[in-house]
């Protein structure tokens, strides 16, 4: 038996140990409202250790036998507590990452396990003052920026929150020439946001007011702190396909999915939170018996009052995918006592959609289709003690430049339409659409301008 050199066993057992060291392979950066995030792509799962230090404050990271694979010189830290960050290998084979801190923070971290595309990741967020250090994403303690207010006004706004799809770490779908969901929607967002403080009468809540990502039941929270009357969350679908085309509106569903593809979205849009860093180990309090609480039946039928109010108006700009308000289990749009949809503005995947959906053009004409179907529900179907309520009893004048509530509109046949759908989605009587406009029969043509009369 031939014996083996204690120096060519140590050679060994340190190659054994480096080939099976995790790698850090990126590091990035993402600010948000109320933390920093900081997430390290692995190339396997580690074991790591948080150790804080003041005079001066450092947050030190260990993290067991791993090495670092990426360029850290060109990371910046702006807005946030962190001034700069350095390594070290230790000698036991642990990789030390160490945090210059300009303050004392409250730190959280957690891993998260790879899955389908995704590596391995360390999630570690240094936390605002007075923010919680709890694993899972909490609801911010700050209510979330309002962009309008009424003053001198006896009559409150109809409050819309604003929601971009994915963010930060979370790019969303990607497109034809790295076209990416989250820049598009945020985009669209922006453009919605900008049409409602134009009307009198709305205060807009942006739900995410930057490059970063929100977790869904965060998300619900926000509106919900924000007392929200109604809240619309913006997408860009893809599909395998690139054929696939055409917008779409959907609702939450309290039994199962009303199509296949509805389930398939639901289900993708559903694990959002795992591509975004967000722990998942929390469980979710706000549904506990609630789909089965009568407020939530109202909740859901004003969705798709809403929704049947915003297929009209985007049918007018783009083919629609579904002619109808799909519904499906998505997590977003589990608020009991909101109103709530998910708008798919087209197929990022598609390359004619895609294009169109980059430009500010595109933008702006979506944006406007869904105010419009969005204002019409809350001038037909006001809150009460709201200044669109007050304008429908006569109460006060519409502000110069309004539409006065109940007055006739212009419609443009779309393709796929019917006199009778156009009268059951505008809740009017067939025979009222059609003597309004003195047609004879039902025939309709792409194109043509008809209008609509007070409901």
């Amino acid at each position: 038996m031939k014996r083996i050199s204690s120096a060519v066993l140590c050679g060994l057992l340190l190659l054994a140990a480096t080939a099976q060291a995790a790698e850090v392979r990126d590091v990035r950066f993402w600010r948000a409202p109320d933390h920093s995030r900081v997430v390290f792509d692995l190339s396997g799962p580690v074991e790591h250790e948080l150790i804080t230090l003041d005079s001066p404050d450092r947050l030190v990271i260990d993290i067991q036998a791993s090495t670092l694979g990426s360029d850290t010189s060109k990371l910046e830290f702006a807005n946030s507590p962190i001034t700069r960050l350095r390594h070290a290998e230790k000698p036991n084979g642990a990789l030390r990452l160490v945090f210059d801190l300009s303050n004392a923070v409250q730190v959280r971290s957690f891993l998260l396990a790879a899955s389908g595309d995704l590596h391995d990741r360390l999630v570690v967020d240094f936390l605002d003052k007075g923010e919680s250090t709890g694993a899972s994403a909490s609801p911010s303690k700050s209510a979330p920026k309002v962009v309008k207010s009424l003053e001198n006004s006896s009559h409150r706004d109809v409050v819309i929150a604003i929601d971009a799809g994915h963010g930060g770490e979370d790019p969303g779908a990607i497109g034809p020439g790295r076209v990416r969901e989250k820049d598009v929607v945020y985009k669209i967002a922006l453009r919605l946001k900008e049409r409602f403080e134009r009307k009198k009468g709305y205060r807009v809540v942006m739900i995410r007011d930057g490059d970063y990502y929100v977790g869904l039941a965060k998300r619900r929270d926000l509106a919900r702190k924000a007392q929200a009357d109604f809240f619309v969350s913006i997408h860009a679908d893809a599909f395998t396909n690139p054929s696939a085309n055409g917008s779409s509106v959907y609702a939450l569903s309290k039994r199962g999915a009303t199509s296949a593809s509805a389930r398939i979205l639901a289900q993708r849009e559903n694990e959002a939170d795992l591509v975004g860093g967000v722990s998942l180990s929390d469980k979710d309090q706000v549904l506990a018996g609630v789909l089965t609480d009568l407020s939530m039946t109202a909740t859901l039928d004003a969705s798709l009052s809403v929704g049947s109010q915003l297929l009209g108006e985007m049918g007018k700009i783009s083919r629609l995918h579904s002619k109808r308000v799909e519904q499906a289990g998505f997590a977003v749009l589990k608020s009991p006592d909101i109103p709530s949809l998910l708008v798919e503005t087209g197929f990022i995947s598609n390359p004619h959609e895609s294009s169109k959906l980059k430009t500010a053009s595109y933008q702006a004409q979506m944006a406007q289709a869904i105010y419009e179907g969005i204002d019409r529900y809350f001038r037909e179907s006001p809150p009460p003690d709201t200044y669109f309520a007050a304008v429908k009893r006569g109460d006060i004048s519409p502000a110069r430049g309004s539409t006065p509530t109940g007055g006739a509109r212009e419609y443009i046949i779309a393709n796929g339409d019917t006199l009778s759908g156009i009268a059951h989605r505008y809740n009017v009587p067939l025979r009222d659409l059609q003597r309004h406009n003195q047609l004879s029969g039902s025939d309709i043509r792409v194109g043509q301008k008809i209008q609509i009369p007070a409901s």
